[in-house]
């Protein structure tokens, strides 16, 4: 049979793909236990990577191999990544590495998917990000785990800064579900200042809202720089972020009540809820992102560094 170049071409990628079939690590479905299986499994990826070629994650797009990069300065992001979804962390590390910020709060977070969100990260796109996480509980049926030891739930931070003062502190009403926040203090722009990362109650919880928001606003009151980054599970005018408004500014100036009329929606049902609330820190722009990794978009703003 007389093969043409493209049925050639064709033909070898069959081929590559079959050895990449039985040569590969499926690293969504390891178990991260320690460093050296992270090194192992990280070595694997860029094994995989050199023999196929690189792929472009379902739903997101591709990163060409020049995308590899240092993270932006002074970019910083919230995102709820939707938990539980099925959704690859391969896919949502490509998400994050698109726009490469600095820091990074991300909800509904399961340790072991942040795990394999970091690894990604760094093997194949070059970032590297120190990482914390603020635990509010451990669910078999949200992050797996052995029915003895399920999977640890809540809010995780990544800085490509190390951080240092981490706190984590449960609400004392979570609602439907424990909720909490957690805070740490590390460098943006080459200065300190302390980055909050919260998880409000479900919808229809209202009151409940307004007293976790009333403990979040105690503790960023004490800062004369602080970034807030969360999913408030409430609209800009929302009666429970009264306490929040009074300490700072969304990075969306058109979010500050009473003119919210024109303030971008940060969810697939076209309600603002995700907020970077900055307290002495001028935004420079924010973009939202909507992506099918989750049911929330990205929301990253960068900062003036001064």
């Amino acid at each position: 049979m007389l093969l043409t170049a493209s049925s050639h071409n064709l033909v070898q990628g069959d081929v590559r793909r079959q050895a990449s079939d039985a040569l590969c690590v499926h690293l969504e479905e390891a178990t991260v236990l320690g460093r050296g299986i992270r090194l192992l499994a990280g070595a694997m990826t860029v094994a995989c990577v050199v023999l196929v070629g690189p792929s472009a994650p379902s739903g997101a797009g591709s990163l060409p191999v020049e995308a590899f990069r240092d993270v932006v300065p002074n970019r910083v992001m919230t995102w709820n990544i939707c938990n539980p979804c099925e959704q690859s962390n391969a896919d949502r590390a490509a998400e994050i590495a698109t726009y490469a910020p600095q820091v990074i709060g991300l909800q509904e977070a399961c340790v072991g998917d942040v795990e394999r969100i970091r690894d990604h990260l760094e093997y194949l796109y070059g970032l590297v990000y120190h990482v914390e996480y603020g635990t509010v509980l451990r669910n078999w049926g949200r992050c797996g785990g052995a029915p003895w030891s399920p999977g640890a739930y809540g809010q995780a931070v990544l800085s490509a800064a190390p951080m240092t003062d981490v706190v984590n502190v449960e609400y004392p009403d979570g609602g439907s579900e424990d909720r909490g926040y957690m805070a740490v203090t590390t460098t943006v722009g080459d200065r300190p200042v302390r980055v909050f990362n919260t998880h409000l109650a479900e919808r229809r919880q209202e009151a409940v809202r307004a007293d976790q928001t009333g403990v979040l606003a105690a503790a960023v009151a004490r800062h004369d720089r602080a970034i807030v980054l969360g999913d408030f599970n409430a609209v800009p005018d929302a009666s429970e972020l009264t306490e929040m408004w009074a300490l700072a500014t969304d990075t969306d100036p058109r979010c500050h009540p009473p003119t919210t009329g024109t303030c971008r929606p940060t969810t697939d049902w076209q309600s603002k809820f995700d907020y970077i609330f900055l307290r002495g820190i001028v935004p420079l722009e924010h973009h939202v992102h909507p992506t099918a990794a989750s049911d929330h978009h990205l929301l990253h703003t960068d900062l003036d560094p001064t």
